[in-house]
């Protein structure tokens, strides 16, 4: 066992000896392993990421959370005859949601603002990105929504149609900055609302988070400034451990409410913090496919270049091997040595795409900080034993041609 190490040690010792004499060389021959590494390591590095950054977003918005739409969601180029036609969710059918669905907790009802962003105003001053939002007073509770000052209107403010208001992060920051807003007056579409809440800073998937320049404003006094708005969005909160029944229950009220036959598909869809993740890892899987293929294209080329050049060092060093055959070096000595090598080549390669791809992430998180990026222990691994592997499996004809040579036609080779 002491000799296999010490014969181990010496080979990886001449390895690296023979990448000091050829240092250009061997930088041109990894360059495709190098490529390959980095490659795996800062896609992984992005697409781990955004995976951990979507999670944090989807609980914060609530794990129990379910969302009702007019379409089913997920990324879509062609609307169907049917979907074109179907009409809009109704306030009614969450009404009925909270009526015969058990194992629902509450349920709330928002409206968006269909033109421009209509924009803010407050004392001379101007938000142009400003949004407004109508929602019922469980939408603050249901999604999670934390307030730094004070609270969310009521239901009997909703009911009455009152101008007020419960404002995002960045308009606070925008316009009350060393000022309570709480009572004061804000202007947005050219209607008059008083502040009564002010919500906490959101944690934004990519960028800026939309809600944060929202002001939200009860239902039913969204439907009175702006009576031709139609689209609703209804979020339901299953209670504990009980959400497959909720959406069980949702589905049987939504299909009788919106006249749905039973041999027909459902004419709404939903979702779930669970299934948004899903989709997205799906469509990151297929980009991960991809890259993994490109990157593959890069290993493949160090491969071969990495199988020239020991074909070549074994024809430069053939004096050599007869040398170490003639004074007892056997065929298995003589593979080692040129495997070693090859491992030790890729494997250098390997070590500076980790430490490139490093760079990368690091460069991607300073120049573009909206855009979550962190390299995984695994991507790591992979990179060093997938570039180890190539000097193996491409190191290993040159290495069986070495060992094959005669000792004596090899030293007679000049």
């Amino acid at each position: 066992m002491a000799k296999q190490l010490r014969n181990i040690r010496e080979n990886l010792l001449l390895a690296l000896d023979t990448l000091r004499t050829h240092k250009f060389r061997s930088f041109l021959t990894v360059l495709g392993v190098l490529i390959g590494t980095t490659t795996v390591i800062g896609v992984a590095s992005i697409i781990t990421g955004l995976n951990n950054r979507l999670v944090d977003t989807m609980e914060q918005y609530g794990s129990r959370s379910i969302y009702i739409f007019k379409f089913e969601p997920g990324i879509r180029f062609n609307l169907t005859r049917e979907e074109r036609m179907r009409k809009p969710l109704q306030y009614q059918d969450a009404v009925a949601i909270r009526q015969y669905c058990p194992d629902v907790e509450e349920v709330a009802v928002d409206m968006f603002y269909n033109g421009p962003a209509p924009g803010a105003k407050y004392k001379g001053q101007e938000m142009l990105d400003a949004g407004i939002q109508g929602a019922t007073a469980e939408d603050f509770s249901i999604n999670g929504a934390t307030f730094v000052d004070g609270r969310p209107y009521t239901e009997l403010e909703d009911t009455h149609r009152l101008n007020v208001a419960v404002i995002g992060s960045d308009i606070t920051k925008r316009f009350f900055q060393g000022e309570d807003p709480i009572g004061k007056d804000i202007i947005v579409g050219g209607n008059t609302f008083r502040i009564i809440g002010a919500l906490g800073k959101r944690l934004s998937f990519l960028g800026d988070n939309s809600d944060d320049r929202t002001v939200y404003i009860p239902y039913w006094t969204f439907r009175k400034i702006y009576p031709d708005a139609k689209e609703n969005l209804i979020v339901a909160m299953a209670t504990p451990n009980r959400m497959n029944e909720a959406m069980d229950e949702i589905t049987a009220v939504m299909r009788r409410m919106r006249k749905v036959k039973p041999d027909q598909e459902n004419n709404f869809g939903m979702a779930t913090a669970d299934s948004v993740i899903k989709q997205f890892n799906q469509i990151t899987g297929m980009v991960a496919l991809v890259m993994v293929v490109l990157s593959s294209i890069g290993l493949l080329v160090g491969g071969i270049g990495v199988m020239n050049i020991m074909l070549v060092s074994v024809t430069e060093r053939t004096r050599e091997i007869g040398v170490r055959k003639a004074i007892g070096a056997r065929r298995q000595d003589i593979v080692w040595q040129f495997l070693l090598e090859a491992m030790t080549l890729t494997g250098a390669g390997g070590v500076m795409g980790i430490i490139l791809g490093y760079v990368l992430n690091f460069s991607i998180r300073t120049l573009f900080p909206s855009v979550p990026s962190s390299v995984p222990l695994w991507s790591v691994f992979l990179g060093f034993l997938v570039s180890i592997s190539i000097g193996l499996f491409f190191g290993m004809w040159p290495a069986m041609k070495a060992s094959r040579l005669d000792p004596i036609v090899a030293l007679h080779h000049e």
